[in-house]
């Protein structure tokens, strides 16, 4: 049975209260501990109830409480005050980056990703790539960055996990109430849904819009549960990564096309995008489209103009983790867009391919998401180095270290996830910028300062509530069973407040070896034993719903947590999400890190712990390989960076380094006590890593980096490609198609110097030589000398590029181009000479993807 009409029923708050709907509907709570305490201060039990939701909890409030707190001068005020501080946080009008031409307050980058991980309240997040999404979001808010959020809204989000009596995953989806949290409907001037529309193989499916403000930047999410849709595609937008081939499809073009036209039908007109994982790839092509009708452009122009203005951050360096739909499946939902874009169907499907050629390739995401941008890259130095690699069949005939792939090494928002009391000392001791600037190196070298007494007892209070946190969600998952009252008791004497905790909490992805630790495991049982020196195990995460090897991860840790001589020493916790994350991150002494190399892109949750003052023990992976010091001084290594064929001999080798740094360094350091019972080696270990790795690893930085390496040149690129109605994208376009249609003539020749055999390093020296262009000018190119050192097989181990200048031609019509370098170290030296493409207005000669080499 259906009403024949529904309603929204709100409370009615007082209008001394009606500052608190302001609070409750910014997401500014996230991380501004006032807020939250404010809300908790009404009702603690409700707050909790609520996962510390202000919607939801306002809507529970009783309205006879809400009378008595309109009467309560002393909350009243407390409120007050709480309101002002976000009026004046949003009020803010400086940026860190001053784009030009850009004199009101729009959004010049759309910032596309499929998860995002802003609170626990707002469930569309599953892990890693959604928290660093949200972290994104809320350092562009903090630095006044005009940018804005595309996303889906997922009903059922990602699964809640829980585990069955064996300790196998299961999986549960419970419904969202959009209304009861914080995001509000767009609405058009007749009250009613703002929709927009994507074709599905023939049908179209429309999709609703939540506005979502997240500080200063608001984050728009797409819903199609709506009675508009045929059922199944009411489904489009129901879970995160659930589903078959055919719904992550959908869900991509809901993303990508979708997205690019919620901006249209919320008059919004960013000039960048920024694709976060391939996911999005097709908002490129919609831009395409769009430019393509709106403006006349044809395909090339407006794929030159689309790339210029579109950045791609790619996050999984496993080939498996890179979506790709087989060739018949785009068919399906593409046959009839490709004609839109003035496109057969095989050039269509050759932009997502890695070889061009082979019509059996699959359409991989990411493949499209490098060839609709010049702006592509890693999330750390390694992984911006395997990803070339593992992409260098886009770019056949370059050397891997050309390949057009650069590196941004993520970071971590600094207030979301340090904790509160720890928050309160670094306000007295670094001073209240190290929220809004905390990517300047003077305010973390104040935390050498931090008094040590504070700090330890700080960090000793965050144990022992981490301790309780784990206590209690144990006993609740315990009730929730049915548990006897023996188990009930055993739950709340797990662990010791004062002994060494080490956490390890990710997604039980094989590579990231979550059982590891357990290869040998009498000699883990012997470390555990000694009473003198106790230490225990704290672990959480979830794998993925179809990963059946990491669920055996899973079910192996639960039923060691289970022995009888470790039940009370080590402890698997249910259903990881950003609430379990963070007393994880606070309370832990050591966070435990240990993926195969390279196979960590990032692995942001070590930056988390660093930043409240837990010591990292990590393979040399993802940002580790950087923020590593071989002093041991600001944490420890897991080997040095090796990369093993045996899997097996790695376990074993690794595992071994692990119980070692355990027994002969970690433990003898921790409870290394002075009469004050406090390690004092260890806290300088804490300190070092604050100082050091502090104002390097945060997400103001990496926000900075991409806003001036990444958003600022596509602006301009935009700007510039767009003038007299588009006329140099046309002109770039035009440039583009000549050179890839001449390219295969030019020629190189006479290439030498009159170097001696023997040169002092530092001695430059010329390098000549001779190139045919098939009518092409020398402007049109340019020629480098390529020269580095040389192994014993006489390859390049690394490289040096010079641009050579054209001096004039031969008889024959051949130009002459010359230029000079100079070894920088003493050894064999070798040189070559190449040719790339040149154009003023082309970002990157690599990523039209020719070159040509001397013989």
């Amino acid at each position: 049975m259906r009403p024949i009409r529904s309603f929204s029923v709100v409370p009615k708050l007082p209008e001394k209260l009606s500052p608190l709907w302001k609070l409750a509907y910014n997401f500014w709570f996230a991380w501004s501990s006032p807020v939250r305490e404010l809300f908790s201060l009404i009702d603690p039990r409700l707050w909790k109830e609520c996962e510390g939701n202000p919607v939801a909890f306002l809507n529970r409030l009783p309205q006879n409480v809400m009378q008595e707190l309109a009467r309560d001068e002393f909350f009243v005020e407390r409120m007050t005050d709480v309101h002002k501080s976000l009026q004046t946080y949003l009020s803010k009008t400086t940026s860190a980056v001053t784009f030009p031409g850009m004199t009101e307050k729009k959004p010049v980058v759309a910032y596309f990703s499929l998860e995002f991980g802003v609170d626990k309240s707002l469930p569309v997040y599953s892990g890693g790539l959604g928290i660093l999404a949200g972290d994104h979001l809320k350092s562009a808010s903090d630095l006044n960055i005009p940018l804005l959020g595309i996303g889906l809204c997922y009903r059922e989000g990602y699964f809640r996990q829980y585990l069955t009596p064996d300790g196998w995953q299961q999986e549960n989806y419970p419904d969202s109430d959009f209304e009861q949290m914080p995001m509000h409907l767009c609405e058009d001037a007749e009250k009613k849904p703002i929709l927009i529309s994507v074709d599905m193989a023939g049908r179209q499916c429309q999709a609703q819009i939540w506005k979502v403000d997240v500080g200063r930047i608001k984050l728009y999410l797409l819903d199609t549960n709506i009675k508009e849709n045929d059922e199944d595609l009411r489904w489009t937008s129901a879970r995160l990564y659930g589903g078959d081939l055919e719904m992550r499809v959908r869900q991509e073009i809901l993303l990508g096309i979708g997205g690019v036209r919620m901006l249209e039908a919320l008059g919004l007109e960013p000039k960048v995008i920024h694709m976060n994982e391939g996911h999005s790839a097709f908002a490129g092509l919609e831009r395409i489209r769009v430019f393509m009708g709106e403006y006349g452009l044809p395909f090339e122009a407006a794929m030159e103009l689309v790339a210029s203005t579109s950045v791609f951050t790619t996050h999984t360096p496993v080939p498996a983790g890179n979506d790709r739909f087989p060739p018949d499946l785009i068919a399906k939902y593409f046959d009839n867009y490709t004609r839109s874009l003035n496109l057969a169907l095989k050039s269509f499907m050759a932009l997502g391919r890695e070889d061009m050629r082979d019509d059996s390739e699959a359409f991989c995401m990411t493949v499209l998401a490098l060839k609709l941008s010049r702006f592509n890259n890693g999330v750390s130095k390694l992984h911006g180095h395997v990803s070339r690699n593992m992409w260098k069949r886009v770019w056949p005939q370059y050397p891997v270290e050309d390949v057009p792939i650069g590196a941004i090494t993520n970071g971590v928002h600094m207030p979301t996830w340090v904790a509160p009391d720890l928050a309160s000392l670094y306000d007295r001791y670094l001073g209240g910028n190290w929220r809004e600037d905390p990517d300047c190196e003077r305010i973390w070298r104040q935390a050498d300062g931090i008094s040590e007494s504070e700090l330890w007892r700080t960090h000793e209070r965050l144990r022992e509530r981490l301790v309780e946190f784990v206590r209690t969600r144990l006993k609740e998952t315990l009730i929730a069973r049915g548990a006897r009252r023996k188990d009930l008791q055993a739950a709340e004497e797990v662990l010791d407040p004062g002994a060494l905790t080490i956490c390890f909490a990710r997604r039980f992805a094989t590579y990231k070896r979550a059982t590891m630790l357990l290869q040998d495991k009498e000699r883990l049982l012997r470390i555990m034993g000694n009473e003198k020196r106790p230490v225990q195990f704290i672990f959480a995460g979830k794998a993925h719903p179809q990963d059946q090897e990491g669920k055996k991860f899973i079910q192996e840790i639960v039923q060691v947590c289970r022995e009888e001589e470790l039940r009370y020493k080590m402890v698997f916790l249910e259903d990881y999400d950003m609430e379990v994350a963070k007393y994880m991150l606070q309370g832990g002494d050591i966070w435990l890190n240990n993926p195969r190399v390279p196979l960590e892109a990032c692995g942001t949750s070590g930056m988390k712990a660093m930043a409240n003052g837990v010591i990292n023990l990590s393979t040399l992976d993802g940002w580790w390989a950087e923020a590593y010091k071989a002093d041991n001084s600001v944490g420890y290594s897991i080997g040095r960076g090796e990369i093993y064929e045996d899997h097996a001999y790695q376990d074993f080798v690794e595992s071994q380094t692990f119980y070692n740094y355990l027994e002969n360094d970690i433990l003898p350091e921790f409870y290394d006590r002075g009469r004050d019972n406090m390690p004092r080696n260890w806290i300088r270990r804490m300190k070092n890593a604050l100082v050091q790795l502090g104002p390097v690893f945060n997400a103001h930085r990496m926000v900075e980096d991409y806003a001036t390496k990444a958003y600022l040149p596509a602006y301009e690129s935009y700007r510039t490609l767009m003038k007299d109605n588009y006329a140099p994208a046309k002109e770039l376009a035009a440039w583009r198609m000549e050179i890839m249609t001449r390219w295969s003539q030019i020629k190189i020749r006479n290439v030498g110097t009159e170097t001696p055999e023997r040169l002092y390093v530092g001695e430059s020296f010329i390098v000549h030589g001779e190139i045919y262009l098939d009518g092409m000018s020398p402007k049109d190119v340019q020629a480098e000398i390529y020269a580095g050192p040389l192994n014993q097989q006489g390859e390049f181990t690394s490289r040096q590029v010079t641009v050579m200048e054209a001096e004039g031609t031969t008889s024959d019509g051949w130009h002459i181009f010359r230029g000079e370098t100079d070894p920088q170290d003493a050894g064999r030296f070798g040189f070559t000479v190449r040719i790339v493409p040149c154009h003023p207005l082309l970002l990157d000669p690599h990523s039209l993807g020719l070159i040509s080499w001397a013989d």
